[in-house]
């Protein structure tokens, strides 16, 4: 038994981290001390004093857990990880971080990409981000491949006799696997790239429109044309920043802002004068933190986390530890530079109180305002569609159980448990290699982790029995205790009409369970028309804009997951299948043949002595790739 006042007595005196947790073991609360023992005692005294937060977290704190550091430094770089790591109720957050996309440049290779990405790492690559807006990430992605040729592929060392893909042959790739790219020239493109990232993209509008005068005076004016749109991108790009006086080094502005519905972080930057976006970062706290406690949580959250930290992070409050915060930007300023991500500086936080830079503030929190308007604006017809959605779901779980004469389980209004819909589909070739797919959504959010695929095993292109097949598997998964399908879902979605929802209401039957089953139809289009019953009655969908919303989402889903998943497998069993027939051709032998001649065609044209030159090749196995290829 954990005896807090025993274990009190224990506590070191030196700086740490202290972990909070309830009676489960979970971890609540995480926090660093100068004094682990003066720190922890003060939350167990006076609690008359304490704030409502601090108060309901002692409630229900069973017992605490301990790690000495070195310095207040190092307790607060851990105690960040560790918040992370456990991601403790009590605790300001980051909300969904990890979801937020990057643009990364991977100058740690010879021939660098240009590549999204959600995971930035310390290390020679360059990042640039995060975007809260996804589309304006492929947005930027699509512009820079339409200006420069760059490698598409992963592929660091290309083995000899490689073929060049089609990207090359249409102009979208410099030929680096046959060798026909120059560095210099290639390092130039990513130069400009790097540029236009940073948000310093006067430099590359200047060359491009030199290269399209130079075009237009030796009358190419089709290469002119394209320098034009362009430029014409890049300034359709910049037309959304906003042209400030500051001067010319990288500035971010961070304004917190409290709304009834939501708590974020409003992030202005500004690079080289310029005003290039806002991103909104939102955070989660369910206590009532003030501006500067939400505030220091994202300083110590978010740029522990980045590979870049600009000179100059200008805020209209002081945070909390402050100083200490200082601290921990120049230090992770120092990790940066080390690990060749960001060239050396200090980082400056503080408060303008005069001039240009007070001036941009000013607009930024006049800018706010607007924008914790419009975000609660927008949570208010988030959560009525949400609501209507969750009833609309409600009548078609009733319907179609007053159809089979079973029980549904009712969602009630203000249960905070998100109803759970799965969906199937099948996917084949003229009723070969034949899958099928499930999809889970919880509410209108989907469970990619719950997602599940299946290779069909003995009703080969049979829709019906491919169906029955996937429904015996998984719910067979399920009476045997897999985690993995434990969860049944509120109601099922099958992709086809009458007899698909036959089929699989026959196996639900078998194991006596009542979960609805409804058919989403096409009509000829291949859009989703209408939801059928068992009973062969329809909810036609043109009548339901926010069904038909959400049904065909969801067919789609699980559709690009069934085809993705049969391609997957299509290309692999026609890449492989040969070979496999050849006997003395291993995995390994498939591979290096495979490697160097690229193409099943090439290996049946290959002579013996080619064949000899293939890494691991002995003439027994050359001499049974010729024989099995000429018979």
């Amino acid at each position: 038994m954990f005896d807090i006042n025993e274990e009190l007595k224990k506590l070191p005196t030196c700086p740490g981290v202290y972990m909070h947790k309830d009676r489960l073991g979970t971890v609540i609360y995480v926090g660093k001390a100068v004094n682990l023992r003066n720190r922890v005692r003060q939350y167990f005294r006076n609690s008359s004093q304490h704030s409502p937060k601090v108060r309901s977290m002692v409630s229900n704190i069973a017992e605490f857990d301990y790690i000495t550091c070195g310095t207040e430094m190092e307790a607060l770089i851990l105690e960040c990880n560790l918040i992370k790591k456990y991601m403790p109720k009590y605790n300001i957050l980051l909300k969904d971080d990890k979801t937020y996309p990057y643009i990364e440049v991977t100058m740690s290779e010879e021939f660098p990409r240009v590549i999204r990405t959600r995971e930035v790492k310390r290390d020679e690559n360059r990042y640039f981000g995060p975007y809260s807006d996804s589309t304006a990430v492929w947005r930027i992605l699509k512009m820079i491949d339409e200006m420069y040729p760059l490698k598409k592929c992963s592929t660091l060392h290309f083995p000899e006799n490689t073929r060049p893909c089609l990207n090359y042959f249409i102009g979208k790739c410099k030929g680096i696997c046959v060798g026909k790219a120059d560095r210099e020239e290639y390092l130039e493109m990513i130069r400009d790239i790097l540029g236009i990232l940073g948000g310093r993209d006067a430099g590359v509008i200047r060359k491009l429109e030199r290269k399209m005068m130079e075009a237009s005076d030796a009358l190419k004016y089709e290469e002119a044309a394209k320098y034009r749109d362009y430029i014409r991108a890049l300034r359709s790009l910049s037309e959304k920043q906003r042209a400030t006086m500051v001067r010319e080094h990288d500035i971010d502005i961070l304004i917190p802002i409290r709304t009834h519905r939501n708590q974020i972080v409003a992030q202005y930057r500004v690079r080289e004068g310029k005003m290039i976006g806002r991103e909104i970062i939102y955070m989660n706290d369910e206590t009532e933190s003030t501006r500067e406690e939400l505030l220091s949580a994202f300083l110590k959250q978010y740029y522990l986390s980045t590979s870049r930290i600009p000179k100059e992070v200008i805020v209209p409050v002081h945070p909390e530890e402050e100083d200490l915060i200082s601290e921990l930007l120049n230090h992770i300023d120092e990790m940066n530079a080390k690990a060749g991500t960001d060239v050396p500086h200090k980082t400056r936080l503080y408060i303008p109180e005069r001039g240009e830079k007070k001036a941009i503030l000013d607009m930024t929190l006049a800018d706010s305002v607007e924008l914790a308007r419009s975000l609660d604006e927008r949570a208010n017809r988030d959560e009525e569609r949400k609501k209507n959605l969750r009833q609309k779901i409600s009548e078609l779980i009733r319907r179609a159980a007053e159809i089979d004469g079973t029980i549904p389980r009712l969602l009630e209004e203000d249960d905070e448990e998100e109803y759970r819909v799965e969906a199937y589909d099948i996917s084949n070739m003229n009723g070969l290699d034949t899958v099928g797919a499930m999809v889970v959504y919880e509410g209108s959010r989907p469970v990619r982790n719950d997602y599940r695929k299946f290779r069909i095993r003995t009703a080969e292109g049979d829709d019906y029995g491919s169906l029955q097949e996937v429904m015996y598997r998984r719910l067979k998964r399920a009476r045997e205790g897999d985690p993995g399908f434990s969860r049944y879902p509120d109601i099922m979605f099958i992709d086809g009409g009458l007899g698909q929802v036959h089929a699989v209401k026959a196996v639900m039957d078998a194991f006596r369970l009542t979960i609805p089953v409804v058919g989403l139809a096409k009509d000829d289009a291949h859009r989703t028309r209408a939801v059928v019953f068992t009973d062969g009655s329809e909810i036609d969908l043109k009548s339901e804009p926010l069904l038909f919303s959400y049904a065909g989402n969801i067919q789609e889903e699980v559709h690009r997951f069934a085809i993705t998943f049969h391609r997957g497998t299509r290309g692999k069993k026609m890449t492989h299948s040969v070979l496999e027939e050849i006997p003395k051709i291993g995995p390994k032998r498939r591979k290096a043949l495979m490697e160097k001649f690229r193409s099943i065609d090439a290996i049946r044209k290959a002579s013996y002595e080619e064949l000899m030159e293939t890494e691991g090749m002995n003439s027994q196995a050359a001499e049974s790739v010729l024989e099995f290829f000429q018979q």
